[in-house]
């Protein structure tokens, strides 16, 4: 079997295994090697799996092929193990920099002397001593590639941080000529505990940063150009009209991007017989076993969403409750945004589609499993289309005998009613059915459209229901709530082409009686028939 080039969802990209986007062209290579002809030292950062690692590799071979400087690249990340003990951080930092070196640069001579002298050495000193050394022993300047430095926390990072910036003033003959620290957030993010004293910042342990540079997404062309590397080695074709489905599915994100790639030319088994045509349905087949796999890359997120830095942004803009945003602090906005879940222009909101639809459900996946009594059949007309009306009848029923004790259970309790409605709809729709969701900071509502399958036969690929239902918290007035809400469904409606839409307009003020906030009336705006429904 001759095996083809794939595309890569795992560890670095290998050029002659994997589908790439040129690695040095994914950044301003100009200006980087403007940065280090200037003896500057600098941060390189992005989000996980975009392509960090591999762009490093590639940044150390082109420089060591101009044969101006000898460069290294070390992982560092093991010293993460050692917490904030310098003692055990800092020796682990330096053994894996020291292999680094004697592995890219072949240099025994510093190994040697790591080996003799490193037990002698203060850790508070130990990582400027192998620097100066390196440095010493080189016929060329240096260059160092640190990956993975934010992993490290506490008194490892701080030390590490300031052994760096006590050698900057001997570069390039006795320290290296430059110094690009690189991982998922900015050094200004790098928060560290002392003992003794309050967060420290990386910006005061590392004032000696020039630029801090941020490694974007694969652009709309780069990502169609990816994929279409496999058409050109292959020969199977991409039905064209999946290309804007994909980018706005992943907004270039290289994860996301490479890992449909892979489920659709690989993962679906017809599609390995390379005249098959790769069509719109398989594109979305491979998206949703996405989705539902809970790959690695999609787990992370639900880790992140339990930072309180991230939940101060992520609830406010599922909430879309524009009175809860005041104390929003641009830092911790930016901060989102480095870990790649938000784009901040032209407005704030989850940064692409795929991520639109996996954060609300990792926040709601324990109470769909622990929903009872709610079955699918229930909810199915004779004509196999989804009575809504039943639906959200049931929904009212569940959310005035859970919403109090289950919303507690929510981290995200400022968006819970929200979170509690896609869990219920999820429950009975996952399987049969899709929600696409729409949302965003200052849009003071979230749009849900159910697309849900008339023949089941064809199931997603035949005649579909379209079904909009937009969720408001209720904000003053009753009627001037509805008023703008249904403005705001039809204009929806209108745009993703339902024929049946419902507003659901929620009260959470406490001293409001249920049988006050559960009811339903029909509404019309612009000669098109709406249901509102109280919770």
């Amino acid at each position: 079997m001759i095996l083809e080039r794939f595309f890569n969802t795992a560890g670095p990209t290998i050029p002659a295994d994997h589908y790439h986007i040129d690695l040095l062209h994914r950044l301003d290579w100009e200006e980087i090697q403007h940065l280090v002809a200037s003896k500057r030292y600098f941060v390189l950062h992005a989000p996980r799996q975009t392509g960090k690692t591999s762009t490093l590799l590639a940044m150390m071979k082109a420089f060591n092929a101009a044969g101006h400087y000898a460069c290294a690249y070390a992982n560092i990340e093991g010293a993460q193990a050692a917490r904030g003990d310098e003692t055990q951080g800092i020796p682990a930092a330096c053994d894996a920099l020291v292999n680094a070196i004697d592995l890219y640069l072949d240099q025994p001579q510093l190994l040697n002397w790591y080996e003799e002298k490193k037990s002698s050495l203060a850790p508070q000193h130990l990582l400027t001593q192998v620097l100066q050394q390196w440095a010493k022993l080189s016929e060329k300047p240096t260059i160092l590639l640190l990956d993975e430095v934010d992993a490290l926390v506490g008194d490892t990072l701080i030390s590490l941080l300031r052994q760096i910036r006590a050698g900057y003033g001997q570069r390039p003959d006795f320290f290296p000529q430059s110094i690009i620290l690189c991982g998922v957030r900015d050094v200004r993010d790098y928060r560290m505990h002392q003992e003794g004293t309050e967060v420290i910042t990386g910006g005061s342990a590392f004032n000696i940063k020039a630029e801090s540079l941020r490694m974007g997404n694969f652009t709309e062309q780069e990502t169609h150009a990816l994929w279409q590397q496999h058409s050109q080695e292959t020969g199977q074709e991409f039905d064209p009209a999946i290309f804007p489905e994909l980018w706005e599915d992943t907004r270039g994100q290289p994860w996301l991007v490479n890992a449909l790639g892979y489920e659709v030319t690989w993962k679906n088994r017809k599609a390995r017989d390379r005249s098959h045509k790769i069509s719109l349905t398989d594109y979305q087949e491979a998206r949703e076993r996405l989705i539902y796999s809970r790959a690695t890359h999609l787990d992370q997120l639900s880790d992140k969403l339990k930072e309180p830095r991230v939940h101060s942004v992520i609830s406010r803009i599922l909430s879309t409750d524009d009175e809860e945003t005041s104390d929003l602090k641009f830092d911790d906005l930016q901060y989102v945004e480095d870990l790649g879940l938000i784009n901040l222009w032209p407005s704030v909101k989850i940064s692409n589609r795929i991520y639109q639809e996996v954060l609300p459900r990792e926040l709601t996946w324990p109470t769909q499993v622990m929903i009872a009594n709610q079955e699918q059949a229930w909810y199915i007309n004779d004509d196999h289309s989804l009575n809504m009306e039943k639906l959200l009848k049931a929904f009212q029923q569940f959310f005035r005998e859970h919403s109090d004790s289950w919303s507690e259970g929510f981290d995200y309790k400022e968006a819970a009613p929200q979170l509690l409605m896609q869990a219920f709809l999820q429950r009975i729709i996952n399987g049969g059915g899709r929600i696409s969701r729409e949302y965003g900071l200052g849009r003071k509502r979230t749009d849900l459209f159910i697309e849900w399958p008339l023949n089941p036969e064809e199931a997603m690929y035949g005649p579909l229901q379209r079904v909009v239902i937009e969720l408001k918290i209720l904000r003053g007035s009753l009627e001037t709530a509805i008023e703008k809400g249904l403005e705001q469904a039809t204009d929806y409606t209108q745009r993703v082409g339902a024929e049946e839409t419902h507003l659901v307009v929620f009260n959470r003020d406490p001293a409001t009686p249920w049988d006050q906030k559960i009811w339903q009336r029909e509404e019309t705006y612009q000669d098109r028939n709406l249901k509102v429904w109280g919770a």
